[in-house]
């Protein structure tokens, strides 16, 4: 009897661990959707810049390649790099998104994040 519950014991945390690895690497894949600080596929991001600024077809399919971009150059980096490389790739899609967008949309992507401003990092605390 002990060793049939020992046996249930060893089966249930073996399954609970390997489905622990297969979310991490899903996630790795980017198969999460962004996951804590991702930015999500390019058709995500796309979407949700279209409910706040109202994107017209051509202004979804630019963004969506200006985002796909960025992606692979993020991807490509060393995961050393990631940080400070990622925020320069991050101001430069906010660069290449604004100049795809009218002066209204403008105004509304840039209230998205406030204190970023055109590509910029925010404003800093006084530590």
């Amino acid at each position: 009897m002990n060793i049939r519950k020992l046996l249930v014991s060893a089966i249930a945390v073996g399954a609970l661990a390997s489905t622990t690895l297969l979310q991490a690497q899903e996630q790795k894949k980017g198969k999460g959707g962004g996951g804590r600080g991702g930015m999500g596929s390019p058709e995500q991001m796309v979407q949700r810049l279209d409910e706040a600024v109202q994107l017209t077809a051509e202004q979804k399919t630019k963004i969506t390649a200006i985002y796909a971009k960025s992606r692979e150059k993020m991807q490509a980096l060393p995961e050393d790099q990631r940080m400070e490389k990622g925020r320069e790739i991050m101001a430069s899609i906010r660069t290449e998104v604004r100049a795809v967008l009218t002066a209204e949309q403008q105004k509304k992507f840039d209230e998205m994040t406030p204190g970023r401003g055109q590509g910029g990092q925010g404003k800093k605390k006084n530590q």
